[in-house]
């Protein structure tokens, strides 16, 4: 009895760090699973209306596709070293096409269309990860990070910025100019709320957004930066790094989710209830079950 005793004890010692740990947002009996494995790097997880995921295998020039019945199949290759990826209301994927920094719509059928490839006649240095907000602009960030594929100089955007480009598509700015290296992105589904993460200054901001898509009143949201951002039906912001680290909507840690990679690169939530955590880590996919739901573009 004193052994069974001291058994429950501990298994439920174990359950309250492992409740501790991640905050309470995992599923009860839930775990972070492996889906798919065999890429390169994985990058930018994006969830179509149905609920299937399609992410980049970016080393290996494609998008992958994670369907709701657990099927990997490759939806475009060549598909121009695609990074960040986010969908719109029709149900075009958009690409950070990182080859030859352009910004990419691509139909359901596969059919791409460069929209952008420069800025007041220079090259991005990058676009790495975008954001479609509810009304159709969308922003992406521009860091630079240097490509042994680049055929090209240095680089000639006079800073690593964040652009926003207004839902004709023949609007752009760059809205945000003074950040060290924006990364990761998301906004808020209410379209009122971005969110941008600075990753080499380990810090990311919040903004309130603009109906023309300007960026206003621009403050800390946390000390720590992120390759890629999503956000839950509670408004809770989800990091990557070193497993997923989650922030409520004051910016305060609220959990963390171990993944056994090195680096975990982005997040979303998929599958037909969204309630599925997928998140991109070095070179698998993996998933895992939450409490909490995604909501708008992911």
């Amino acid at each position: 009895m004193k052994n069974k005793l001291l058994l429950a004890v501990m298994l439920g010692a174990a359950f309250a760090a492992r409740a501790g740990e991640d905050g309470g947002l995992i599923a009860p009996g839930a775990q972070v699973e492996k889906l798919a494995g065999d890429c390169k790097f994985t990058e930018g997880p994006a969830c179509d209306a149905a609920g299937n995921v399609f992410f980049t295998d970016q080393p290996n020039d494609r998008i992958l596709k994670w369907s709701v019945e657990g099927k990997l199949t490759t939806f475009l290759q060549p598909c121009g070293r695609a990074n960040g990826l986010c969908f719109d209301a029709q149900g075009a994927l958009w690409a950070c096409a990182d080859a030859s920094n352009e910004l990419w719509r691509i139909t359901p059928d596969g059919k791409a269309e460069v929209v952008l490839k420069e800025y007041c006649g220079s090259l991005f240095n990058g676009p790495n990860d975008v954001w479609v907000r509810p009304d159709g602009g969308l922003y992406f960030t521009d860091p630079f990070y240097k490509r042994d594929y680049w055929k090209r100089g240095p680089t000639e955007q006079s800073c690593e910025g964040v652009f926003y480009l207004g839902p004709d598509h023949k609007r752009l700015q760059r809205v945000v100019n003074d950040l060290v290296q924006p990364n990761g992105i998301i906004g808020t589904p209410d379209g009122t709320t971005l969110y941008v993460a600075d990753i080499r200054a380990k810090k990311t901001y919040a903004f309130d957004i603009s109906p023309e898509g300007g960026l206003s009143k621009k403050r800390l949201f946390c000390e720590m930066g992120s390759d890629g951002m999503t956000i839950d039906d509670e408004g809770n912001v989800y990091l990557t790094g070193k497993g997923v680290t989650v922030f409520d909507k004051t910016g305060k840690q609220i959990g963390h989710i171990p993944v056994p990679e090195p680096w975990t690169a982005n997040v979303c939530f998929g599958g037909k209830d969204r309630h599925t955590l997928f998140i991109t880590a070095s070179k698998s996919l993996y998933g895992v079950r939450l409490r909490t739901k995604g909501v708008g573009s992911q």
